[in-house]
Order: structure tokens, then sequence, then C-alpha cells
């Protein structure tokens, strides 16, 4: 019988979390079915070896090079056969009976688009966000209340229908890694559909597994320099590309100018040139490089907006985000 849903798990370097994350998807009870789809991305650990010996019914994919996350979930969609796809980090653990209850939610709200679970720490089990709302520079903001509509969801636990992923070709490869979540949600929002997060069932993530930091520390926040780098450059991809004009012209050459300040003061304070030189300068002449491309997604995305400018801000705040965290956890440690 066809499965109704794909549950697809990007793998990389998961020897420690693959099984944990699998005995939890095989142990849901659902009233329909589904199929487990692992792409290993040329992991060198032995985890792919452990899916293809202990999990004969998963399906196992391998890519003989490192291809990133985005490109590991479309090979992945690629190949799947259900009507829903749930997106999962291989450092995650789903709580009993959230497969049905995603399913039963999207039965019920036709006009969501993308769904996600209340997001909890693996160690900790405390509620890490039900969601994401951004500040006016696309720096994600945690929901920890019930919200009828959120910005996006992490790509840890994203569900979306087979034919709308299609529609919108999946995670945009040349991200690469990082904020292709912020940006599929982002053009899910531009369609004039809903991103939600459920009440029901929830899922526990070792955040900062793959990039390293991501997360608070004894109350400072530890980050890394390739998480930094990509996260600025592809959250300027996603204002490039999807906020309304002129809104996206006036954000984005504050956004550099922000960016700019905050990389010389980092620089000034850590005295090294290597924050500015790998994080920042990056992040602005990436986007300044990619010109052309970025005038081509930004005419798909805006010929499909459906959704009005106001309607479209009502999940952004105008608060900067990461000041925020500035005063409340000082300078971040960077490694």
């Amino acid at each position: 019988m066809k499965p109704r849903l794909s549950v697809c798990i990007a793998n990389y370097q998961g020897a420690a979390v693959i099984e944990r994350c699998l005995d939890a998807v095989l142990a849901q009870q659902c009233s329909f079915e589904f199929e487990v789809i692992v792409h290993d991305d040329a992991s060198s650990d032995g985890s792919g070896d452990t899916v293809a010996a202990k999990y004969p019914g998963v399906r196992l994919l391998r890519s003989e090079r490192n291809l990133g996350f985005c490109e590991s979930n479309n090979r992945m969609v690629a190949a799947a056969d259900g009507e829903f796809l749930l997106l999962l980090n291989n450092d995650t653990r789903l709580h009993p009976g959230s497969l049905q209850a995603l399913m039963d939610t999207a039965q019920q709200q036709p006009n969501t688009g993308v769904l996600s679970l209340p997001q909890f720490d693996m160690q900790s089990s405390e509620l890490l966000d039900r969601g994401m709302l951004l500040d006016l520079f696309a720096n994600p903001i945690p929901c920890l209340e019930p919200a009828p509509e959120v910005a996006t969801v992490m790509g840890s636990c994203l569900w979306i229908r087979r034919s709308l992923w299609d529609q919108l070709d999946g995670f945009p490869a040349w991200f690469g890694s990082m904020a292709e979540d912020m940006y599929l949600c982002t053009r899910v929002r531009l369609l004039g559909l809903k991103v939600r997060v459920i009440e029901n069932g929830g899922y526990d993530h070792v955040v900062g597994h793959s990039f390293g930091g991501g997360k608070v520390d004894n109350n400072r926040l530890a980050t890394s320099y390739r998480r930094r780098r990509l996260s600025e450059l592809n959250k300027n991809r996603v204002i490039a590309c999807c906020y309304p004009a002129p809104a996206h012209i006036l954000v984005l050459g504050l956004q550099c100018l922000l960016l700019s300040a905050e990389g010389v003061a980092l620089a000034l304070i850590k005295r090294s040139f290597k924050p500015l030189r790998e994080v920042y300068l990056p992040g602005i002449a990436g986007i300044l490089g990619d010109i052309p491309r970025l005038r081509r997604e930004r005419r798909q995305c805006m010929g499909e907006r459906s959704v009005s400018f106001a309607d479209f801000f009502t999940t952004i705040r105008l608060r900067h985000h990461k000041l925020t965290l500035l005063i409340r956890h000082g300078i971040p440690t960077i490694s």
C-alpha cells in the first residue's frame, strides 16, 4: 500500500544519535501508512552502515560526497512516495503520538502550508520554541506560547504537503545549509498559506549537534564561525528574495550597515579580524556577488505572491533580536 507520509531523515556523522531518532519514529502509532527514508551524506563514522544493518525496513540513500542539508532533503523527497512529508534531523526524538497529531491537523486545516511540533531540549526537556517569529532583519525569535501563526519553523522538524514542496522546488540547494527552512516557510507565507506549530505532540532536539553552537550555555550564547557565516548570508538572501517591495531594499541596506558596524565592533573587542573576515564580510559580499540569481529568485517569489504587505509582516517584529540577546547574554563566544 502506498504510504500517506514519508519521514525523511538527513544523516551526517550521526552515530551517536541516529538510532534514538529512528526508534522514536518507528514506535509511532498511526492510523495511516508511513515510510522512513534516511539520506547518509557521506558520513565517515559508520552511521550509514548502522542504519543498513539494524533497520532493514528503512530506505537508505547514500551519497559518496557531502552534499549538505538542502540537497540531502531534496534527494529524499525525490525518492519519496508519500502525499505528505516530515523532514527530521538525525538528532531529534519524536514524542509518542506526534505523527498522528500532525496528520490530523493537516487534514483539518487545509489553508496551512507548513506544520511543526513544539521543540524541547534533549537533555533538560526545556521548551525551546513553538516556532519562530522574525525581527525585521530575519533573526528568529523563539515563540514560547501557542500562536495561530508563526514566521518559520526549524528544518529539524518540518511537515509539508508533497505537492506544495514540488511547487516551491524544495529547499534552495544554493543555500547549502542554514536558513533554508526560513526561506521555504517565507515562500509558503507569500502564497497566503499559514505556518503553524500544533499543541499536541513534540520533539526533543540536540541543538548545535550539526554545526556547533546555536544555543545558550551557562547564560552565554555559544556559536561557531561556520554557523554564523552561513546564517548571516542566507538570512540576507531571504530578505532580498522574499520581502515585499520596497521593504527589501530598505531593510537589506540597513542590514548591511548594521552588520558592518557589528563586525568592526566585535573585531575590536576580540582584537582579531577573524569575525569580520569570516562572518560579516561574506554576509555582505555574498549578496553583492549573487545579485543576478537573487533577481531571478525574487521575480519567482513575487510572481506567486498572494498575501498583502500588511499580512506578510504580521509575524515580523520591529525590535532587533540580536540586540536583545546581547543585553541578556553578553558577547557570544565563537569557536
